[in-house]
């Protein structure tokens, strides 16, 4: 029976998120908006309007909205030739590819941003396919992105695991009815992600890695 190992990028297996929360408060103070950073971290995983309208309000100015989003992504790309992976995320997929797992990226990036992304973690070989925010009408916290995921690995949802770093990468897995798997290396507090459904924790790839013979990733889990 196949199965589909579903990864979050930003905060999950590339070491960015810090990157987009000085980005955006960069392009948000530019544009007068006082926004302290820790708002923008847990803002972090929703597509930009969404962002914007948790960090300003629903009564902002959304004409400004495509304004900011550009200034974010010019302010964010200045990074794409220095984006890390955490330690041990390539291997992380290789092995689960290696035992027949299909990886899917769920991922707001595109274009050359994707691209950068795939360079840092290093294991297009071990890529069955990505979902990118261009290929859905909702991004997550809705279920979407998910199941179109679900859809490109050609698997239910009880065949795969969702594996992200945020609350918003909780609340999508389990409204597509995927079991919700967490890591703490994009800085949301354990308890936060618990709240939002992940059935287990752990600390980064490299944790995740050394857990895959009893973890959420192990064949007959």
């Amino acid at each position: 029976m196949e199965r589909a190992a579903l990864f979050d990028v930003d905060g999950t297996l590339t070491d960015t998120n810090h990157l987009h929360i000085v980005a955006w408060w960069e392009a948000l103070r530019q544009a007068d908006h006082v926004v302290p950073m820790h708002a923008v971290h847990r803002a972090l995983g929703r597509p930009s309007g969404e962002l914007l309208k948790e960090l300003l309000g629903k009564d902002r100015d959304s004409g400004q909205d495509d304004e900011l989003s550009a200034a974010h992504s010019a302010l964010y790309g200045q990074y794409f030739d220095r984006l890390a992976a955490f330690p041990r995320a390539g291997d992380l997929l290789r092995e689960l590819a290696a035992e027949g797992w299909r990886i899917v990226l769920v991922t707001s990036a595109g274009g050359s941003e994707l691209k950068a992304l795939r360079r840092a973690i290093d294991a297009d070989d071990a890529i069955f396919a990505t979902a990118s925010a261009d290929d859905v009408s909702e991004g997550k916290p809705a279920p979407e992105p998910v199941e179109h995921a679900l859809q490109l690995a050609e698997v239910g949802a009880a065949q795969a695991v969702f594996i992200g770093d945020s609350v918003w990468d909780m609340k999508a897995a389990v409204r597509a009815g995927v079991r919700a798997v967490a890591v703490l290396s994009g800085g949301i507090p354990r308890a936060d992600l618990e709240a939002a459904g992940a059935q287990e924790v752990f600390d980064d790839p490299a944790d995740l890695l050394s857990h895959l013979k009893n973890g959420p990733l192990a064949l007959g889990s």
